[in-house]
């Protein structure tokens, strides 16, 4: 990878706009397109939108566990489909939601960061509920590789808001989610002085309002993963308030929504096109 994830990002902005393009196969999926919730049918997908997505957009973001279900081939499906993206110029976010402690993690992260890895992407995404300084291996391969850990900190499901709205110890009060913000923007300060950091954020696009109050998104010094475009509601101006502060470091992401245009690939270029259009 050449320079920074962030740094890439900004290009593909640019040229392109911030767009995600979340290809999640779902079962349903597969047999809707006429593809078959199979291997080969997974295959397939995968050589449908990586095209179309090569001539519209400039970020991808396939959900690992659609490839999992299938096996060993599903897995070759996912790791080609990686390859095969980012030959093509895209940018990749393995959606694989990991995070444990130790060795595991190591192990998580030696599958998707950095130049041997099998499913070399150019982000992922983790959980962080066993501790952020246990994503010790995630930050490092991302900060040594050029890519980007991705930490779901306020997530776009309404049963994540007990876990992530609780108060956490000690005088201040800060939510577990404003707690998490801070950690970022501390260890991103540490790796990366004066820049965006190899560490960014999860974080649905949901405006504040007396429920979900405003988050200090400024301070984090990283990039914004926001999800649930267009299925799950939200929409291109929830993105712009949401993200005010902060316009330029936040990529939008929408699955669902643009895969229900398909399988035909002119009009799911259609539909990916019109949605990028409206972020850029």
């Amino acid at each position: 990878m050449t320079g920074s994830f962030a740094d890439r990002f900004a290009a593909v902005r640019a040229a392109r706009g911030p767009l995600v393009w979340g290809l999640d196969p779902s079962g349903k999926l597969l047999e809707d397109w006429g593809l078959g919730d199979t291997p080969d049918g997974l295959d397939r997908f995968a050589d449908l939108v990586v095209p179309v997505a090569a001539d519209t957009i400039g970020l991808v973001k396939p959900q690992s566990a659609f490839y999992e279900r299938h096996g060993w081939r599903g897995l070759r499906t996912l790791a080609r489909l990686i390859e095969q993206a980012r030959a093509a110029g895209l940018l990749v976010i393995a959606d694989t939601k990991r995070g444990d402690v130790g060795s595991t993690n190591d192990a998580y992260a030696a599958a998707y960061l950095g130049p041997e890895a099998p499913f070399a992407a150019d982000a992922v995404t983790v959980h962080p509920y066993l501790g952020l300084g246990a994503m010790g291996a995630f930050v490092s391969r991302a900060h040594e590789s050029g890519a980007c850990v991705l930490i779901v900190t306020r997530s776009s499901n309404p049963e994540g808001r007990d876990i992530q709205a609780a108060r956490t110890p000690g005088p201040d009060g800060r939510t577990v989610e404003e707690h998490l913000l801070g950690e970022i923007g501390r260890l991103n300060d540490k790796l990366a002085p004066g820049a965006l950091g190899p560490a960014g954020a999860v974080v649905a696009p949901a405006p504040p309002s007396p429920e979900l109050p405003e988050l200090p998104l400024t301070s984090m010094n990283g990039l914004f993963l926001a999800p649930g475009i267009g299925a799950q509601g939200y929409r291109p101006q929830d993105v712009k308030q949401t993200f005010a502060a902060c316009p330029d470091r936040v990529m939008p992401a929408a699955s669902r929504s643009l895969l229900a245009a398909g399988p035909d690939p002119s009009r799911l270029r259609d539909a990916v096109g019109a949605m990028a259009a409206e972020f850029r």
